[in-house]
């Protein structure tokens, strides 16, 4: 699997990375930053798995290209 678009890959990293760090800090609470996280990780799972299955995902992650 290798990554297709790498801007929509590092806002789903640095998303992923600031609400952890945001509800580490007790800026967020955890009843709305678990319920973002999971979404967050959710998507990018879906987008891997179609991708791993050959199917097109939507421009995050992509097949690996044989060389």
């Amino acid at each position: 699997m290798t990554v297709n678009n790498l801007p929509k890959f590092l806002i789903l990293l640095v998303g992923l990375l600031c609400l952890t760090a945001l509800m580490i800090a007790d800026k967020i609470d955890m009843e709305s930053g678990v319920p973002m996280l999971t979404m967050i990780i959710g998507y990018s799972i879906g987008n891997g798995v179609n991708a791993k299955q050959g199917g097109e995902s939507s421009n995050v992650f992509g097949n690996k290209k044989n060389k």
